[in-house]
């Protein structure tokens, strides 16, 4: 029988003193030091594959039997309340979307001998009776601003360009380094969140970065002090954010709560939760925010409604640390100011990756069936269709200038191709094939090339080279035989190509861009991701969005 927290509480602690301490280990045990990554994925995929199935019938287990099976196996990566740890939140909401397919049998067999498919049913069992929940009140008892602002220095302290910086995300460890772009040496490394992703956000002058992880966590960290300035939890599952154009706001997007959350970007504090659902109520959550800073204004994009919001925060006032807008409102708080009624544009279809045109009038959308439609946010209607196959991976989409007209170029993930697109006619040039379908694709306004991986095919060693001229591979170039390769980021002046070798242990390669020979490497624990901070402030052609 299925039982509340309150109740099982109730009659936990009118048991006998060894269930009593069972329990308060459980309550007061916060953040393990370090969970063996082996352990999480060990308990993590079986435990997905058998919330995946329908329940059995089982014996019921006693509470404190649960409880301790919870403490042995799940408490050292999700915590006592299931809101993560070392590891990602455990979410009966999340478990919902598993399908057994997607656990292999071989983590099964090998976990056998340690956990019975009994043990398993009663763990899901007592997930599933325990949905985690998130509100306002959580959210700002999390928020913590361990630096204050006034008290930061003025000039970066260390003596590499701030502006030839990389942000490098290693998944491989919850990692983040920081590295010169000229001696190619790293600076720091920290510790960050699990699962930080992709996606990092820049101030205006390239002071601080902001990442978000997967379970919620948004940080602002200090380029110049090279520290953590804030640090807020905005939910159990976060897709990614987005920094206004004026470096004042931050936008979270949530799959878990489905909301928004809008903060202000100097120390991260709440500013505003929207939540997120259509006129008739039906909620959705979120598959990315945007920032389209010529139209001063976030773009939303939802997974599970077919919508486009657009959110505007041109407040045509003066902004003030204090969080009040002064002008023709004055001394209204920016939270009545920021994050109204968003202008809406129905869709035929939920569309939710995207890729922009250079004035943001344009937005390109993916569907889930791999259709690509093109939006105008002017007049809230579809432009035209894009006649594209496969699954277009829009979000990693870059555009440049070929013969007076501006290409959009795409890799895709279902097709080993990269399409060519005239951002001005909406028509289709040329598709250039490829080893295999992959994830990523970089250039820069400094050189002749297009570089993009095949990390999703058994190719995942290729680089293909394109000549952004003539639309043609020109290299094919294999840096580690067999290893997963890909990401790649150009210096600020485009001299030198970083390349991610995506294995634990693995690397930085670091390539000059036009003779293509290797120079460098820098040990990395599965760096997915790296961010120049020059690139991404000036949004360079061929840079990413």
């Amino acid at each position: 029988m299925m039982v509340g927290w309150a109740t099982m509480r109730g009659m936990i602690l009118s048991a006998g003193n060894n269930t009593v301490r069972i329990v308060l280990r459980f309550v007061f045990f916060k953040w393990y030091s370090v969970c063996q990554f082996a352990i999480y994925q060990f308990n993590c995929a079986v435990l997905f594959s058998m919330l995946s199935s329908p329940l059995n019938a089982a014996p019921a287990a006693g509470t404190s039997e649960i409880l301790q099976l919870y403490d042995q196996h799940c408490l050292r990566c999700h915590t006592n309340s299931q809101l993560s740890g070392a590891s990602s939140s455990l979410l009966s909401e999340s478990f919902g979307r598993q399908t057994s397919a997607t656990i292999s049998n071989s983590v099964w067999s090998s976990s056998a001998s340690q956990v019975s498919e009994e043990q398993f049913i009663q763990l899901r069992s007592y997930v599933q009776s325990t949905p985690s929940r998130w509100n306002d009140l959580d959210m700002r008892a999390s928020h913590r601003q361990p630096a204050v602002l006034s008290s930061l220095p003025a000039k970066p302290q260390y003596s590499a360009n701030p502006l030839n910086l990389f942000v490098v995300v290693e998944s491989g460890d919850d990692h983040i380094s920081v590295v010169d772009g000229d001696s190619f040496q790293t600076i720091i490394r920290f510790a960050s969140h699990y699962g930080v992703h992709g996606g990092l956000k820049f101030s205006p002058d390239g002071r601080f970065v902001y990442f978000s992880s997967r379970d919620g966590w948004v940080t602002q960290y200090d380029l110049y002090s090279l520290q953590v300035v804030a640090d807020i939890r905005v939910g159990l599952n976060t897709s990614n954010i987005a920094i206004s154009d004026d470096g004042n706001l931050i936008l979270a997007g949530n799959t878990q709560p489905q909301t928004l959350v809008l903060l202000d970007a100097h120390g991260l504090a709440p500013i505003k939760t929207i939540a997120v659902h259509d006129a008739a109520g039906h909620p959705s959550r979120v598959s990315a925010v945007y920032d389209a800073s010529s139209r001063h204004s976030f773009v939303v994009a939802l997974k599970d409604i077919p919508e486009l919001w657009e959110i505007n925060y041109d407040l045509k006032n003066k902004w003030t640390k204090s969080g009040i807008i002064h002008g023709q409102q004055m001394g209204r708080p920016l939270e009545q100011q920021v994050g109204g009624t968003p202008r809406v544009t129905s869709l035929s279809t939920i569309l939710d990756d995207f890729y922009f045109d250079s004035s943001y009038k344009h937005v390109l959308g993916v569907s889930q069936s791999g259709k690509v439609q093109v939006i105008s946010l002017d007049s809230h209607s579809k432009v035209t269709d894009l006649p594209l196959n496969g699954m277009p991976h829009l979000g990693a989409s870059i555009s440049f200038e070929r013969d007076g007209h501006l290409i959009m170029a795409t890799p895709n993930l279902r097709n080993g191709q990269l399409s060519f697109i005239d951002m001005h006619s909406w028509q289709l040039i040329k598709e250039v094939e490829l080893p295999g379908p992959g994830f990523f694709m970089r250039s820069h306004e400094n050189t002749p090339y297009v570089w993009a991986d095949s990390m999703l095919s058994t190719h995942k060693d290729t680089l293909s080279i394109i000549d952004k001229r003539s639309l043609s591979v020109v290299q094919q170039m294999v840096l580690r035989p067999g290893k997963t390769t890909a990401h790649v980021e150009f210096t600020g002046d485009g001299r030198y190509v970083l390349v991610s070798l995506m294995e634990n242990p693995g690397e930085l390669i670091i390539v000059d861009a036009k003779s293509l020979h290797e120079v460098a490497t820098l040990p990395m624990a599965k760096p997915t991701g790296k961010y120049n901070v020059f690139n991404k402030l000036k949004r360079l052609e061929g840079a990413s969005q």
